[in-house]
């Protein structure tokens, strides 16, 4: 189904919160003058997601029978149409629904205190934002098991149906004030 995400009539209602915490003082850096967290927090607002505060009680968000939308504070410039594209995802198809990026870092394997063999990166992804969750999963849930998006995706993959969704470049997620730059040069409005 293709949604028009400026009509108020075809956004799907969902909560949304940006998470920030146990992530350092990172998502206070500064991008395009703006914290991490101020940008993460619009692109949620222009996807039409209503934002709650991450230490919201858990049986408010089960009571409100909506989907949840997680966006993590290091992918600040995550497009409002893919948090909105994921969003209708998840509820369309009643899964859960995870933002990942390809990976283009060598990754080898060790054993032993020894480096290994180079890992075949064609089937990794490493995991960005959003994780969507729809309303029946936050009904079954009790909180977030973990605020750590690796560790919550495979916890969800554990218990519920997970489709992975190919984010675009400039919701990459950030590790650093270097990261910070490069991914504000890629956002530039000049590029």
């Amino acid at each position: 189904m293709d949604y028009d995400w400026d009509d108020e009539d075809d956004r799907v209602r969902a909560l949304g919160t940006v998470v920030e915490a146990e992530r350092g003082s990172l998502p206070f850096a500064l991008v395009h003058g703006e914290a991490l967290v101020v940008a993460a927090s619009w692109a949620l607002g222009e996807a039409g997601v209503t934002l709650v505060d991450i230490g919201t009680e858990w049986a408010g968000l089960a009571e409100a029978g909506e989907p949840l939308v997680l966006h993590d504070a290091l992918c600040p410039m995550t497009p409002a149409d893919f948090l909105a594209a994921c969003l209708a995802r998840a509820v369309e198809r009643d899964v859960v629904v995870v933002g990942t990026r390809p990976v283009t870092d060598t990754v080898k394997e060790t054993g032993g205190g020894f480096v290994g063999a180079t890992v075949d990166r064609a089937g990794l992804v490493a995991v960005t934002s959003p994780v969507v969750l729809p309303a029946g999963v936050v009904a079954q849930l009790d909180g977030l098991p973990s605020l750590d998006f690796v560790e919550l995706v495979e916890d969800l993959r554990a218990r519920f149906p997970v489709e992975l969704a190919d984010a675009p470049p400039s919701a990459r997620r950030v590790t650093s004030e270097d990261d910070v730059r490069l991914l504000e040069a890629l956002t530039s409005p000049e590029r």
